[in-house]
């Protein structure tokens, strides 16, 4: 038969005896908290250099540039909240951007064209630089669902070159739903 040391024998006992207790107790009824995770939350309107931002912009956008603004590729997408009562209200797609001066004197014109879940915008054309907000009405019936998927498309981009390996569209400041 196997002889137990004190010190064995006294750590079986004082095991046997928190398990003892613990069945001696009434068992209590347990609560159960259910916790809701937390939904991630996205913005109707973004401003590019907001770090927040990054999780809603899509493919397309450079990192931050002098703390404010994104370089642009030839396309670029971000995700946007749809407000709610879309139906009830006059929305826009409002993006703030400009053409800087070296797109218009290598590219003469830069043509912008969008869509909003799919459903394609009127273009337009850029043929000086300069700072521009372009602007869509939209129709509720395509911002069906709580966000809405926003694709831009750049008829023409700044190649790279020996000092920036990045194709340049534009430079975006912020892009968004207005309503009134």
């Amino acid at each position: 038969m196997l002889q137990l040391t004190r010190s064995a024998t006294l750590v079986f006992a004082a095991f046997s005896l928190v398990l003892l207790a613990g069945g001696c107790k009434r068992k209590s009824k347990q609560q159960v908290h259910v916790v809701e995770e937390e939904k991630s939350s996205i913005s109707t309107f973004v401003h590019v250099a907001d770090p927040r931002a990054s999780s809603q912009l899509g493919s397309g956008f450079y990192d931050v540039e002098q703390g404010s603004w994104r370089w642009t590729g030839k396309k670029f997408s971000v995700l946007l909240a749809v407000p709610e009562n879309p139906a009830q209200k006059k929305i826009s797609l409002v993006f703030k951007m400009a053409v800087p001066e070296p797109v218009i004197q290598q590219l003469k014109t830069v043509t912008l064209s969008a869509t909003v879940n799919g459903t394609p915008l009127p273009p337009e054309t850029y043929r000086k630089p300069g700072e521009y907000v372009f602007s869509r009405e939209l129709d509720a019936k395509v911002l069906g669902g709580s966000s809405a998927q926003v694709d831009f498309t750049l008829d023409k981009v700044l190649p790279p070159g020996a000092n920036d390996s990045r194709a340049l569209g534009l430079v975006a400041t912020s892009i968004g739903f207005d309503w009134k």
